[in-house]
């Protein structure tokens, strides 16, 4: 289970194109582990490519750093919980994503060399992979749907995650 939560302080980062955000991996056993990231503004190139600077850091204690962000006048803006698998082709990432109430996603980190070689191992059609944000993923799955797109877990009002039924 993956937890990450947005966090600003009064729209400076986002009005700068920048994200803060604490990520709180929640495994099925074992110890939680988390990541402090920042993100840059983001460009996408003319090979249709996203990319945005990010300097990310683990913590040992997820609460703890959102309790220290919050002192230093950090709130959160937005939450997303997913369900994730991981998969390694070399230096890229490819994540497997069930979200509360979405279409799963796959989403592939890397570069553009091995970004290409995962999407032919996966079998997803080249034509079907975008550099999109995820509001644009929530809003085609809201106009097929006509259902409400959920990302985070407790605006499910009692309904049972996606992920609880894979």
């Amino acid at each position: 289970l993956l937890r990450a939560t947005r966090l600003d302080a009064a729209g400076a980062l986002t009005g700068r194109d920048q994200v803060l955000r604490l990520r709180r991996w929640i495994p099925d056993r074992g110890a939680e582990r988390a990541e402090l990231a920042w993100k840059g503004p983001t460009s996408v190139n003319p090979a249709g490519y996203k990319h945005r600077e990010e300097l990310e850091l683990g913590v040992s204690d997820g609460a703890a750093a959102l309790g220290l962000l919050g002192a230093l006048g950090y709130a959160v803006t937005h939450a997303i919980d997913r369900a994730v698998e991981v998969y390694r082709l070399g230096e890229t990432v490819a994540r497997l994503e069930w979200y509360p109430r979405m279409d799963v996603l796959v989403e592939i980190e890397g570069p553009p060399e091995g970004i290409e070689r995962m999407i032919a191992a996966t079998g997803l059609p080249r034509a079907a992979c975008t550099a999109d944000a995820l509001v644009a993923f929530t809003a085609r799955f809201e106009a097929r749907t006509g259902r409400p797109a959920v990302l985070a877990e407790a605006d499910l009002a009692g309904e049972a995650p996606d992920w609880a039924r894979r």
